[in-house]
């Protein structure tokens, strides 16, 4: 990484981001030192302009930053972070300083608990114990979420409906872990659908 320190009296700006959803949680500064024990902890660390010193997000609070990957803008002077955030990273206790609304949304968020709880074993946890059973199991589960929601779609109950297509959305992404496919890939397709469809029409 060639960054430029020198453009703004060795500080960078740098871009928070949530890396499941995207949403951006704050903006903040970084010296070589900051960036050095960023990378050195898996914490975000900056500098702080006001106290002229290093300070780790979370060192009070307990709401950490954990790195998931750095990536430098194409002037090489701006960081852009993505991270997990363990807490609320606003001092407001909001998710984020701009009170952005998450661009993929919840169903992103869902998706790594479930990998969560089965990549930690967690053996109190239902998604955990149906994901041990193997994927017959998994698949079987989808299949009768998907004739439930079918039933319910025949009758006039948008709440029964709507929690069926909960149900079935839920376990679906069980079965996405079970094929070591993401939810972002399944996007892509059809993002892919999508474009030759306009291509044809056009």
């Amino acid at each position: 990484m060639n960054i430029d320190f020198n453009k703004s009296n060795g500080l960078i700006p740098v871009i928070v981001q949530d890396y499941t959803n995207l949403q951006v949680l704050m903006l903040g500064y970084m010296n070589e030192a900051a960036l050095e024990q960023t990378k050195k902890e898996g914490l975000v660390t900056f500098f702080s302009r006001s106290r002229n010193e290093l300070w780790t997000k979370g060192a009070t609070s307990g709401c950490y930053l954990q790195v998931k990957t750095i990536r430098l803008d194409c002037d090489n002077d701006t960081l852009l972070i993505q991270v997990k955030a363990m807490g609320p990273t606003c001092h407001t206790g909001d998710t984020s300083c701009f009170k952005e609304i998450p661009v993929k949304g919840f169903l992103y968020q869902l998706e790594e608990t479930i990998s969560e709880r089965i990549d930690s074993n967690n053996t109190t946890s239902y998604t955990n114990q149906l994901y041990r059973k193997g994927i017959n199991k998994v698949a079987q589960k989808v299949g009768e979420e998907s004739v439930e929601l079918i039933i319910e779609a025949k009758d006039n109950d948008p709440v029964l409906f709507q929690n069926e297509a909960a149900d079935l959305l839920y376990h679906l992404l069980i079965l996405f872990k079970a094929k070591n496919t993401k939810l972002a890939e399944i996007e892509q397709v059809l993002k892919l659908r999508d474009t030759k469809t306009n291509i044809k029409e056009a």
